[in-house]
């Protein structure tokens, strides 16, 4: 055999061996619904606040010969459009910023604003709205302008019919006058208060490794003098240091962290 013959072959095998790798990235080949519906602490609206772009996921990009430019700011931005919504299939997966899919996160992906940036969602057919937090690319159906969570399609009354008509529109100013109505609106339920105190944490990142999840909440621990604690849900740890009830020291611990080794980090609440 001539070495371009094994050449020739190799070759062949490495494009076998990725187009495998690529058809299963992901455990099931079509999205699908959970088992559970959302708990209740999971339909809070997502609490917004400046952040700065990711690293990840906010350069112009192409898919299936399309290409994509992402907006540098998403100041003004006002869109009307179809919504969709993505879950068991991505659940667990990266985002395009590098963080983990969570189904049941108040997020969404949209193909051209900046990563992250907060939404008020509205269902045009309900007027029902929700909050959340854009950290993904997609849909690149191309009548759909958002793919939004499992938790967010539920909050908009959209599961059954799979699509709605939405208004989306970019909150970019987070002044206190702001982000007090974000708290209040985030609280759900029957016989809710809008003095219910809200519990903010930090999240640092995520992993389906308890190991890597133990090992990293035993240093942020020792390394902030704060409660760490890496909760399991549907085989995905994620490490949160809180409840921090001042917002000072929840902004500076979360400055710290973005600079060093976790600039995926953002608070949440709970």
């Amino acid at each position: 055999m001539t070495k371009s013959m094994t050449k020739s072959i190799l070759i062949i095998l490495f494009l076998i061996l990725l187009s495998a790798c690529s058809s299963s990235r992901y455990q099931y080949k079509n999205d699908s619904s959970p088992s559970r519906l959302p708990h209740q602490s999971e339909l809070n609206d997502a609490i917004a606040r400046a952040e700065p772009h990711s690293r990840g996921g906010n350069k112009n990009y192409q898919v299936r010969g399309i290409n994509y430019s992402v907006l540098k700011s998403a100041q003004g931005f006002n869109q009307i459009g179809i919504a969709s919504w993505y879950g068991k299939k991505f659940h667990g997966h990266l985002t395009s910023n590098g963080e983990i899919y969570d189904m049941y996160a108040m997020s969404a992906a949209h193909k051209n604003l900046p990563l992250p940036t907060y939404l008020k969602v509205t269902n045009m057919t309900n007027d029902k709205s929700v909050i959340v937090r854009v950290n993904d690319r997609g849909p690149f159906h191309q009548s759909r302008i958002i793919d939004l969570s499992y938790s967010a399609a539920y909050r908009l009354d959209m599961l059954k019919t799979g699509t709605a008509k939405v208004k989306i529109t970019a909150i970019t100013e987070f002044g206190n006058k702001i982000e007090k109505k974000l708290i209040k609106q985030s609280v759900i339920g029957k016989g809710a208060s809008s003095s219910t105190q809200i519990k903010q944490y930090i999240q640092v990142f995520a992993t389906s490794k308890f190991e890597v999840a133990k090992r990293t909440a035993n240093k942020l621990s020792k390394q902030y003098l704060h409660t760490v604690n890496y909760p399991n849900k549907n085989g995905i740890y994620r490490i949160q240091i809180g409840p921090i009830l001042n917002s000072t020291t929840l902004n500076k611990l979360l400055i710290e962290l973005k600079q060093s080794s976790y600039p995926n980090a953002y608070s949440r609440s709970l």
